[in-house]
């Protein structure tokens, strides 16, 4: 389950980080520079501060350059990055210099010199594409600082016939990483014809600046779908109403991005409380764009006008088969389920079956929604999908909730509802929304419908919430909306994982007894609204872009080791031909 291709490359978000302050950047590149210095005054070198003149001036250079430079073709460059950069390339500069090789014959100071120059020039230029504009053409000029500074303190050095050598290399070096360049973007634009620095450069902006251009990309490779969602729509006399929603999209893949605000967007557009719980959809179901949510809006309003609505319901009743366990009430003339495998792992559950859930449903109500409680979390899944041995329990435990639904007795409704915002923040793996708890009560029995904004739960954490919980009413059931809001790269931030539940537990309760207290008779209704020309990222998408991404990483490494020794190997020809 663990080596999925969407979860390898969700492992690769350990490798981000955050730049470090320029100034400390900036202190350690005085420092290295001295410390040659010393070096060289110790080993009677004549090349007085070679170490500052040789390579801390032009990372000084590089560092004041860089942003302004970027800054002409339209985007932008840090100062932490660029501090960042220039240390780093300034490093790999120090290394190649005074490599092993230089004790045997000190007079290769200014060729080992020289191909440090170029490879810093290649470095930048293929870090520059990466973070900053994938346009090549436009970062030469920002790529060339350091090196081209570094060209002048090597005339300065080793006299005249040094620059063109060194201008030679770079040319070698800035071809071979164009060309590496050049072979990484291939298989994306040869699969979805987008270029994969550019997608790079769109997913860093919004990590730091919260850009939600990466849409653009999305919208290229996305597929139009029409899905159903089931709303259930509870009017009461002189309290506010409430709406239960079930989109069968999936709130993803990021942040803002697309979709994953989905449960805030649906819930602000709405006078009522609105309930956005969590239907059966993949990452295969992200919306490309947040101007999407708009399509479904209009939908479940217009869904409304044919809405039949009784005072009536049955009890809940909960059935399970193997590991799936439902939780099952009938509203007038249709069903509300929501599912969990708690202890289990639960993890999205594929359209195809809850469709099919939801066709079973129709033999007997007018209206079926299921809901994927997702609500028990201990490392990254793989969705639940059809034909497997968990998506046969699913669809025979909502076969047994409907036959113990449909001839459940009849009794009068009564509705609470409760919103409670809570002081954590989307690091901490809590939405904007907070918790929300619907309570109904019918027959003298009550029943809480506990929804946290949140990517899951982790495992062990829905338990402990609901022991509490049930000493209040006689049955509960702890969902997530599944927002992706908590999420910027990983997957993994679900509730309880930052927040020990002894914190957040107070706030759950106080939103159930809340909604306790706000019980009012209530008369219910529901509609399935066909959601059209929705986009979503399409069928197998994610999939096939981890696929792509993973078949990439395998062979930059051996790639780029190839492209440098090709380069080091025309460096010595070229010296042996300026000889």
């Amino acid at each position: 389950m663990e080596s999925s291709p969407d979860v390898r490359v969700e492992r690769l978000s350990r490798y981000l980080f955050s730049a470090p302050s320029w100034s400390k950047s900036l202190g350690i590149l005085v420092v290295l520079g001295l410390l040659i210095d010393g070096a060289s005054l110790r080993t009677g070198s004549e090349l007085f501060f070679f170490g500052t003149l040789g390579f801390t001036v032009p990372a000084l250079a590089a560092f004041l350059l860089t942003g302004p430079l970027v800054e002409i073709s339209g985007k932008l460059m840090y100062r932490n990055r660029s501090a960042l950069l220039a240390l780093s390339c300034t490093v790999f500069g120090v290394i190649i210099s005074f490599s092993p090789i230089i004790f045997i014959d000190q007079t290769l100071l200014p060729i080992l010199y020289a191909l440090a120059l170029g490879l810093i020039f290649g470095l930048r230029l293929l870090v520059l594409v990466a973070v900053a504009d994938y346009r090549i053409s436009r970062m030469l000029l920002p790529a060339s600082p350091q090196s081209l500074c570094g060209v002048v303190m090597g005339a300065h050095f080793f006299g005249l016939s040094f620059v063109p050598y060194a201008l030679l290399l770079q040319v070698l070096f800035g071809l071979g990483f164009v060309f590496l360049i050049w072979l990484i973007e291939r298989p994306l634009k040869r699969a979805f014809q987008i270029s994969g620095l550019n997608f790079l450069n769109t997913f860093i902006a919004h990590l730091t600046d919260g850009s939600k251009s990466m849409e653009d990309f999305f919208r290229e490779i996305g597929d139009e779908v029409y899905v159903p969602e089931v709303s259930f729509f509870f009017r009461r006399t002189g309290a506010r109403d409430v709406i239960f929603t079930v989109p069968n999209v999936h709130p993803g893949p990021m942040g803002e991005v697309g979709g994953g605000n989905l449960p805030r967007g649906l819930h602000d557009a709405f006078e009522e409380e609105v309930l956005v719980a969590h239907g059966c959809a993949t990452h295969d179901f992200n919306l490309v764009s947040e101007s999407e949510i708009d399509k479904i809006v209009r939908a479940v309003r217009a869904s409304r006008d044919d809405v039949r609505y009784s005072g009536m319901a049955s009890r809940s009743c909960r059935v399970s088969v193997g590991t799936v366990h439902v939780l099952c009430q009938r509203f007038g003339d249709s069903l509300l389920m929501v599912s969990t495998r708690s202890p289990e792992i639960t993890e999205d559950v594929d359209f195809s079956i809850g469709m099919v859930i939801m066709a079973e449903g129709r033999r007997y109500f007018a209206h079926t929604g299921f809901v994927d409680a997702h609500n028990c979390m201990a490392q990254m899944g793989t969705a639940v999908l059809p034909a497997t041995r968990t998506a046969t329990e699913y669809h025979y435990a909502a076969k047994r909730g409907i036959e113990v639904c449909r001839v459940a007795p009849f009794e009068p409704l009564r509705v609470g509802v409760a919103h409670i915002r809570v002081p954590y923040s989307r690091e901490q793996g809590f939405g904007s929304l907070g918790i929300q708890a619907l309570v109904t009560e019918v027959d003298g029995q009550r029943t809480a419908y506990v929804l946290i904004d949140g990517n899951n739960i982790a495992s062990g954490i829905r338990e402990r919430i609901l022991e509490p919980v049930l000493e209040l009413v006689d049955e509960a059931e702890v969902m997530t909306t599944d927002t992706h809001t908590v999420n910027t790269i990983s997957g993994k931030n679900p509730v309880g994982y930052a927040v020990p539940v002894e914190e957040f537990l107070p706030y759950v309760l106080e939103a159930v007894t809340g909604a306790i207290d706000d019980l009012t008779p209530a008369r219910a209704g529901a509609s399935t609204a066909c959601c059209e020309r929705i986009v979503v990222f399409g069928s197998q998408r994610v999939s096939q872009l981890a696929s792509t991404v993973n078949a990439m990483l395998a062979f930059i490494a051996p790639l780029s080791l190839t492209i440098l020794l090709l380069a080091f190997l025309l460096s010595i020809f070229a010296y042996i031909a300026f000889q």
